[in-house]
């Protein structure tokens, strides 16, 4: 399992992630939430090696490297210019000395245009297009950064079963979602960052109340005007 351990990161003096512990374990699905800059993307960077100036650890348990087992989904994906979708998931099976892929059986799931640009795609054809190429690879771990946004009603249904026979399969999965239903109808555990740090950890039995915790959390204040207005 990958562990992060006592995780600090600043830029300047403003310090982004202030002691964060959490464990991406195969085989399970883990949430992370948190209101915009709360640290969830630069804690994914150190989690990756995208970053490596933070204090404390990252590490797999059992001596794995973390980054060549370890597929990352990013916010918004990008893609060289003049390149086919096609092209350029056989471009991301050979920097990483995979064997050649059977495209097509999986684009029959996703429906995408393989034989365009990929820079013509639309913004959910091109999350599609880069979930295409880390499903062709065999990774160890995912880390999914707002994987269902974009993606229509069908496609995030989709997207649904296919990480949870990831999971079946043993495949850790780390992934953030402004969509909390999505995380709470998939996820095994979910940890809610605040002002970079670790609020809580809910486990599957806990997310009854993790709505309500969250709205008490980021809205207080808002919430005391809201009651004045709406007794």
């Amino acid at each position: 399992m990958i562990q992060i351990n006592h995780l600090r990161k600043g830029f300047g003096t403003h310090e982004v992630l202030r002691d964060v512990s959490l464990v991406l374990r195969p085989g399970s699905i883990h949430g992370l939430v948190g209101a915009n800059g709360a640290g969830k993307t630069t804690l994914i960077n150190c989690l990756y090696g995208l970053t490596t100036d933070y204090r404390g650890e990252v590490h797999e348990t059992s001596g794995l490297p973390v980054r060549p087992n370890t597929g990352l989904l990013p916010y918004e994906p990008w893609f060289y210019p003049k390149l086919t979708g096609r092209e350029y998931v056989e471009f991301c099976l050979q920097v990483r000395r995979q064997p050649p892929a059977n495209l097509d059986a999986w684009n029959q799931l996703l429906e995408l245009p393989l034989d365009q640009y990929a820079e013509e795609y639309s913004a959910g054809m091109k999350k599609k297009l880069a979930l295409l190429a880390l499903l062709v690879q065999n990774f160890r771990y995912l880390i999914l950064d707002e994987p269902f946004n974009g993606l229509d009603l069908s496609a995030n249904l989709l997207l649904k079963e296919i990480l949870l026979r990831l999971r079946v399969q043993g495949t850790g999965i780390l992934l953030t979602s402004h969509l909390l239903s999505a995380l709470t109808e998939i996820a095994d555990e979910i940890t809610v960052l605040s002002g970079g740090t670790v609020q809580r950890h809910y486990q599957a039995t806990e997310f009854g109340s993790l709505a309500d915790d969250l709205l008490d959390t980021l809205h207080q204040q808002k919430l005391m005007q809201l009651r004045a207005l709406l007794p």
